[in-house]
Formats: C-alpha cells, sequence, structure tokens
C-alpha cells in the first residue's frame, strides 16, 4: 500500500506525497516557484548514515564538454592548416567559451538556423525526445560575405582568436541569413539606438550566420590573472560535492558587493537551514564576459569580492565565488532567463533574482527598458525553468537607527537611506565615505581606488591633449 503524506502550500491545496519504505524522509519538498522556500529530500541508505541530495542534473541529462582529449589535440591542430579559418571577437571567443564547458548544455556550439529560430521566437529548444530545455538568447556566430565565399562548400571551418592562435574547428556547418532587425526586436524589445551590446556585436557584423557543433581544443583561458576563478559547470559541481553541498543557490552580479547584497545572500542560506537543508552552498558568481563602458570592470570587481571573504561579511566556508564568462546582453527578463539556466548547468536549484534584473536604462528615453517586476515574473513562469527555485530578493536600504543595512519596514520608512548606484559611484568618485555598515572597508577602499584611477587617467587626457 502506498503511504503518503500531506503538504498544505500556499495556495490552499494539499498535495500528497509517496513515502518509499526504504527512503528517509527528513523534510517534505514541494516546489517553490512564487517566493516560499523548497525543503529537501535527503536519502539515507543504512541507518545512522547520511547521503545528502544529488545536485540537480543539467538541462538534457547530461552536461556537454567540447575540449578535444589531449591525445587528439595535434592531429586537429594539423587538420585545421587546410581548412577555411574564422577570427574571433572577443564576444565571440566569450560565447565559444561558454558553449565549450556546457553552460549552454545541451548546445553543442554556435547555433544553427532551427536552434536559433526557436530560441528567438520560443525561448527553448525542442530536443530529439520531445522535451524541451529553456534557451532565451541567441549564441550565434556572424560572418560577412567574404568570408562565405571563401567557406564556399567545405563542412567544416577553424576558428582563430584575434591573435591567430586555433580556438576550434566547427563540424558540419549552416550558413544562413543574418536578419538583425528581427533579432534586435525579439531579444531585447526594441530597435533603439544605443544598446551596449548591440552596438558591440550586431551592428558592424556580417549579415550571414554560421553554426555547427564545437570540438574546443583546448581550455579556453584569457591569461589576465583571473582564469584561476573560471570554474567550468563540471568544475563548480565537483567543488559542490566535495564541500558536501544539499543545496546551491546562485548569486549573479556585475557590481561591487555591498552590506544589502549580503544581508539577501545570509538570510537566503539561513531560510534554507530553517527548511531543513544541512549544508546549503552560496555561488557567488560575477558576470565576466563583456559589460558596458560604464560597469566597474571585472578585475576590479574580483579584487573588490576579495575583501568581502576576507573581512567576514560573507563566510569562505559556505561561499563559492567564480567568473561566469558570458557576455552582457542588457535584455532584462528574456536574458535573466538564460542568467538562471546556465546556473542549473553548474549546479545550483536555487537562483536569487532582485529588480529590474539584466535591465538597463532605456538608451534614448529617460526610464528603464524593463519593468523592474518583469524578470522576477518572467522567472517564475519560464518553460524549461520549472526545477529551477526562484528566490526573489527582499528589499534592503541602510536603516539609520541602526547604521546597517536591513531589510526595510514600510511602517518606519523614514528610518530608511536608499543609496543609489549613482550615489555610491559619486561617493567613490569624491574619495567619501558612505554610512557605516554600507559595504566593507576593504571593499569601499578598492571601489575608490577604482575611481581615483579613472579620474587619474581623465586628468593626464587633458594634459595630453593641452600640450
Amino acid at each position: 500500500m502506498l503511504r503518503t503524506t500531506n503538504v498544505q502550500s500556499p495556495f490552499c491545496k494539499t498535495h500528497l506525497f509517496p513515502i518509499h519504505s526504504h527512503l528517509r524522509i527528513n523534510h517534505v519538498r514541494f516546489k517553490y516557484r512564487t517566493g516560499l522556500l523548497e525543503s529537501p529530500m535527503c536519502l539515507s541508505m543504512r541507518k545512522g548514515s547520511y547521503i545528502r541530495c544529488s545536485l540537480i542534473e543539467p538541462d538534457g541529462g547530461k552536461l556537454v564538454d567540447l575540449i578535444v582529449p589531449e591525445s587528439q589535440r595535434d592531429s586537429r591542430r594539423k587538420e585545421a592548416r587546410s581548412l577555411p579559418q574564422i577570427r574571433l571577437s572577443r564576444i565571440d571567443l566569450e560565447w565559444a567559451h561558454v558553449v565549450s564547458e556546457g553552460w549552454a548544455s545541451p548546445l553543442k556550439g554556435f547555433m544553427r538556423q532551427t536552434e536559433f529560430l526557436q530560441t528567438l521566437h520560443f525561448n527553448c529548444l525542442r530536443l530529439q525526445d520531445g522535451s524541451f530545455v529553456n534557451m532565451s538568447v541567441p549564441i550565434v556566430l556572424a560572418i560577412d560575405d567574404l568570408q562565405k565565399e571563401a567557406i564556399g562548400q567545405r563542412k567544416d571551418v577553424a576558428l582563430l582568436n584575434q591573435n591567430g592562435k586555433l580556438i576550434a574547428i566547427m563540424r558540419n556547418i549552416e550558413i544562413y541569413k543574418h536578419n538583425k532587425e528581427e533579432r534586435i526586436a525579439r531579444t531585447w524589445g526594441t530597435t533603439a539606438p544605443g544598446l551596449p551590446y548591440v552596438e558591440e556585436a550586431i551592428a558592424h557584423a556580417g549579415k550571414w550566420l554560421i553554426g555547427g557543433d564545437l570540438e574546443v581544443i583546448e581550455q579556453i583561458r584569457y591569461n589576465d590573472g583571473l582564469d584561476h576563478y573560471r570554474l567550468s559547470p563540471k568544475q563548480l559541481r565537483e567543488e559542490f560535492e566535495r564541500r558536501n553541498a544539499d543545496a546551491v543557490f546562485a548569486f549573479q552580479l556585475r557590481n561591487p558587493v555591498h552590506n544589502g547584497h549580503a544581508l539577501l545572500m545570509t538570510d537566503t542560506r539561513r531560510r534554507l537551514l530553517d527548511m531543513g537543508y544541512k549544508n546549503p552552498i552560496l555561488l557567488l558568481h560575477p558576470l565576466g564576459g563583456f559589460t558596458k563602458s560604464d560597469d566597474v570592470p571585472l578585475s576590479w570587481r574580483m579584487k573588490q569580492h576579495d575583501k568581502v571573504l576576507e573581512e567576514g561579511v560573507l563566510d569562505p566556508e559556505t561561499t563559492v565565488v567564480a567568473i561566469f564568462p558570458s557576455p552582457m546582453h542588457y535584455a532584462g527578463p528574456t536574458e535573466v532567463q538564460w542568467h538562471a539556466k546556465a546556473r542549473i548547468n553548474a549546479g545550483a536549484d536555487f537562483y536569487i533574482v532582485g529588480r529590474d534584473p539584466a535591465g538597463m536604462g532605456h538608451p534614448t528615453k529617460k526610464r528603464d527598458l524593463y519593468d523592474p517586476d518583469h524578470g522576477k515574473m518572467v522567472l517564475s513562469m519560464s518553460p524549461g525553468l520549472e526545477r529551477l527555485n526562484i528566490l526573489p530578493f527582499r528589499v534592503a536600504a541602510y536603516d539609520k537607527r541602526q547604521n546597517k543595512m536591513a531589510f526595510f519596514d514600510p511602517s518606519r520608512s523614514d528610518d530608511f537611506l536608499f543609496i543609489s548606484g549613482t550615489k555610491m559611484r559619486n561617493l567613490a568618485k569624491n574619495g567619501e565615505n558612505p554610512p557605516d555598515g554600507f559595504m566593507c572597508s576593504g571593499g569601499w577602499k578598492v571601489l575608490v581606488e577604482y575611481y581615483q584611477s579613472l579620474q587619474s587617467k581623465t586628468n593626464q587626457h587633458k594634459e595630453a591633449v593641452a600640450v
């Protein structure tokens, strides 16, 4: 006879969960989609032993790894000498990096036309077995007329970086038209001028797209002193296994970490512990690909994040800091699905989402490009992301009564100060300090050093022009 247990959901429905006689269930689980946490089902195979929950499966059931085995690399390099060659831009290289390590699993290369169209029109890819996975941003490679003519009827091409180093061979290629207006309109919801990614990667790109399966010669490195932070999904999963994680919650950011961010992350861990998880691990995962010119550069952000851990704002024992290699689109609700999907492939089953994720100001009007609430709403409904638990931000602000960052209490709103990114940047540029408790002192010092270095470069440029 099937034994069941009852769980009362927040929607006043009672759910029945089967209890199998050979499993010990520490806590009952129900699907979280709208702000309530999910609890673990941890299993014990023998009396007195604890076996933690396995990590969430990657999309498609298997993590894609497109790196050529070392024993085959010389033969690939020799073969590549006789193939048509395409030079990759920095953003193209970042996408090759993303695909090669399995962040976009089950995608195995730059998109062919059917994958491109599914991504544009459905925000997902249908697999051979009829199932589908989320895929909301096109991962494509553009070429021009001369490159298309040089390729001719060849089925394979060699991909090189800007210095002429072989990066990959792309097999069984398909070339199709690059309808830029449709791509931009469907990805960003506007064709307004001034979209950073469009200006950098699409506006001047070729009018053809080329897709195919990638064989990447070796793990992509940038030699910028930060490669040790660029952990692949496989490496992250191994690290979570090593730490015996029974839950992984991911926090993406492209800004310095202040104590409000830290409050959200530490409170999330507390809530997970309260629900029965034994060892939830935070993946602090700053975006490391292309960003717009006024964002703090990656190297400075990583210095700042190091200080946050050094000063104990976040616990190094329960925090993994790594770089997410994807370029940034600033495409709001469309792009945040990509950010969430990629973290599934890295082993995260919880994803923290805040106000206006992946958004930006409208490039030609004085307003946000996207509704600030739509990102988290879309994530809660996105096809292919049902397995991921979405954790919306609670609003944090500076509590003047307690002299620290705290969750906003509308009953005493006058006690709270909202420090915008603009205000934070202006304070740092002027070498001024924020209120005590806003950011750790070492982290703030890094931020001041960055903005002062910008000012120094500006002054030097003015002096050079004057001479």
